[in-house]
Formats: C-alpha cells, structure tokens, sequence
C-alpha cells in the first residue's frame, strides 16, 4: 500500500514572528535607555507607545497571515526595527530641547507610524492582486503629476526652507511628492511593459553602446523635463533626483540596456549643470558641499553635521551621551548623522546593512515574479527606498551636495513614513504572489485573470 505525502510549502510567518518580537525588543530597549541615559528614569509615555507599537505591528502580521501568508516574512521585521529606531531618536532630541510629555515630537510619530500601519494592512485588503494595477497605468500618471505639481498651487502650496514641497490643508501639512514616487512607479511600471519592445529595439551603434532611435527618446525626454521643470519650480534637488533616477532605472530594468543609463546620467549632468550656473539656491548647495567650513559659509548645518558624526568615532557616544541636537533639523533631515553621532560607524553600518537588506528582498520579489509588470513594480519600489538612502547618506557625508529628503522610516514627519509604509505592503502583496504554490496560483489566476490577459477557453491548454 502507497502513501501519498502532500507537501505543504513553508509560509515563513512563523519566522517573520521571531524576528519581529526581537525587532520591537531592540526597539523598546533603546527606548528605555534613553530615558534612563538623559533623564536617569523610565519615559513616562513608555506604556503608550509600547501599546501601540506593539499592538499595530503585531495586528498587522496578524492580517499578513490572512492576507498574503507568503509574502517575504523579512519586510516587515526590518521596517518595523526602523521605524522604532527612528522614534528613539526623535524621543532622544526632544529630551534633549526640554519638551514636556504633551509636546513631544515622538508622541506624534507614534501616531504616524500607527497610521502607516494601518494603511498599509488597508492595502492588502483593497489590492488582492497587483496585476489589477496595470489597469490605472495612465490614472497612475495623472494622479502622479497631480501630486508632484500640487505644492505649486496659490492657496494650498507650502515652502518651508526655501523649497516649495509641501500643501498645507486644514492646519494640515502634506508631502504629496512622498506619494508621487508611489503612482509614477506603478505608471513606470505599467507603460514600459508595454512598450518595452520598441525601447528595446537597437539604433546605430557608438563605440561600445548600442543607442536607441531617435522616435524611442521621447519618454526619457519628458521624465527629464518634468525633473527639470520641478528642480526649478520647487527649488528642490532632491525630488527631481530621485524622481529621474527612479525612472531610468525602471527603464534600465525593463529593457536591459547600459545606453539608457549613460543617457539618463547625461541627462541629468547637463540639467543639472545649467541650474547651477543659473539659480541661487542650487549655487548655495554646491557651495556647502564644496567648502563647508569656509568662512563665507551660509549654513553651519553641513559642518555641524560632520562635527557630530566625527564625534561619534567608531563606536559612538551612546545613546542620549552625545549631541546631536545641536545640528539644525536633527530629527528629520539631518537624523542619520544623530544616529551616528551616538551609535558610532558601527551603528550606523549596522542600519545601512538593514536598508540593503530591504532593498534586495524588495530585488529579490522582483526577480520572483512571473510576470513583466510585478518585476518593473517591485524593482522600482525596491530602487526608490535604495536611491533615497544614497541621497541622504550621501548628502551627509559629502558625496554628493545636500538636497534635504527625508531617511525612510527614520525621519520625523507623516508624509514620508506612510508612503513608505505602503510601499512595503505593495512588496508584500508581489512577493505574496511570487512565492505562492503553483496550484495555488493557478486557482487565483483563474478566479481573477490577469490584467489583458485572456480567460482559459474549456478543454484549452493551461
């Protein structure tokens, strides 16, 4: 007599479950160092916000389980580690400006984290497959330059330090570009897959490039210009970076052509160029990334910043030893040097490590999908987290000038923690359908076909 073994594959939720328990440890460790570091006592709001912490990340492994029980089970553990070390920090800095319970800043960002959470679980019950995006290719795009142009708008628009970036609503304030990247990548996505083909035919041939027609630039051409057309509007480096960033590497990904990114690069170097030799704010930029410490500075918050890092050595301060609060915009712009100001270069090597982990699970998912669209969306969500880390650190270190984003998941504000957020529950849901039993796959396929994709005819080959 035969017995039939059915093989069930391992979800990983279980191991997602240890790592996240030791995720909101660590967190809740450094929380209660810092208290005792700066104020010699436990933080009074220790219990709310072990609450909350607990509760949103717990509940939403919950709905992962229901949901998507195979997606990736590393997203959310490294997501939730970095957050929790971004409202230590933010809690560090405001013990260190004498804010009182009511008024911390961390307070607020608990409730923002909350929120991201939540609108992310939100997103795995709406979008029960990604491929059901491909359908709002072009909505995508609108909504998109909607958003990206909405700061410029009479009433609603919003400059803060000399970058026009924000809509302020109600007493409300909103990044909408944080969401932006979000739509552009899913319309990036959407319209290269269909037209990958033709970006991929070759043209005439330089030296060791095979270079595109001339008809096929006129995609790149307008992300460029739109790039530009905010570099200038908006005043904002940052933003046109990763924007045109993000869509030649969504182009280099879809048709696998080196001549795309010298292009891009080009591009770029030239736009570039010319608002430097034109515009005031991006000379100031150059200027501090040039000299920091000269004389006829404008900012000391380029120096300071290096100062503090500089403090920090190999091993740091310690957390609420050092003083980070001394640099302008410690909790957001200037946040990764707080951290390695009092974590020291193993520290923050240590962050760094989970930042490319979770770019290369977000690579590994797009690598894992069975279908064009999924690997141009997770690589694109992938690289924007990946590209706006170099753009931060970078800044920092003097890599490249400062442009004033924000650091994923670290960073004080609503703005960027939410679409970053939401960004990882749309890996979760493609890294849900890659990793899926092929049966089980098959099952859903048939109860919801593919965007332009043609249901089975009966007796027809699957």
């Amino acid at each position: 007599m035969t017995t039939v073994t059915t093989f069930r594959p391992r979800t990983g939720r279980t191991t997602e479950l240890v790592l996240l328990l030791f995720a909101i440890g660590i967190v809740l460790l450094a929380y209660v160092n810092v208290g005792l570091a700066v104020r010699e006592e436990v933080p009074a709001n220790l219990g709310m916000t072990a609450g909350i912490f607990v509760g949103v990340t717990v509940a939403f492994h919950l709905v992962l389980r229901w949901k998507a029980r195979y997606a990736d089970p590393l997203l959310l553990p490294i997501a939730t580690l970095l957050n929790g070390l971004g409202l230590v920090m933010i809690l560090r800095l405001d013990y260190a400006a004498g804010r009182g319970v009511d008024s911390l800043v961390a307070g607020r960002q608990v409730m923002w984290s909350a929120l991201g959470i939540i609108l992310a679980a939100a997103v795995l019950f709406i979008i029960r497959d990604h491929r059901s995006l491909r359908r709002y290719t072009y909505i995508a795009m609108v909504v998109g330059f909607a958003l990206l142009l909405a700061p410029m708008l009479p009433v609603i628009g919003h400059a803060e330090n000399g970058s026009r970036l924000w809509i302020r609503i109600a007493g409300f304030s909103f990044q909408p570009g944080e969401v932006a990247k979000i739509a552009l990548t899913v319309f990036f996505a959407g319209y290269l897959v269909a037209t990958r083909d033709a970006l991929s035919l070759v043209g005439r041939r330089f030296l060791f490039l095979q270079l595109p027609r001339g008809r096929d630039l006129g995609p790149i051409l307008a992300a460029w210009g739109l790039s530009i057309l905010i570099l200038v509007a908006q005043r904002d480096l940052g933003s046109s970076l990763l924007f045109f960033g993000l869509f030649v590497a969504v182009l280099y990904v879809a048709t696998e052509r080196v001549s795309w990114i010298i292009i891009g690069l080009s591009l770029f170097a030239a736009g570039a160029f010319v608002a430097w030799r034109i515009f005031a704010h991006v000379q100031t930029r150059v200027d501090l990334w040039l000299d920091p410490f000269g004389a006829d500075a404008s900012s000391d918050q380029v120096a300071k910043g290096l100062m503090g890092m500089g403090h920090g050595g190999l091993f740091g301060t310690g957390l609420g030893e050092g003083y980070p609060h001394l640099t302008y915009f410690a909790n957001s712009d200037y946040i990764f040097a707080s951290f390695a100001e009092e974590l020291g270069l193993i520290g923050v090597f240590a962050m760094l490590m989970l930042y490319a982990l979770l770019v290369e699970r977000g690579l590994r998912t797009a690598i894992g999908a069975r279908e064009g669209f999924g690997k141009l969306l997770a690589a694109g969500l992938a690289f924007s987290i990946g590209l706006q880390v170099f753009v931060v650190v970078g800044g920092l270190t003097r890599v490249i000038p400062l442009t004033g984003l924000t650091t994923p998941f670290l960073s004080a504000g609503g703005s960027s923690l939410i679409a970053n957020w939401i960004i990882v529950a749309l890996l979760l849901r493609i890294s849900d359908h890659a990793r899926r039993p092929v049966a089980e796959r098959v099952a859903d396929d048939d109860r919801q076909p593919a965007p332009g994709a043609t249901a089975p005819q009966p007796g027809g080959a699957r």
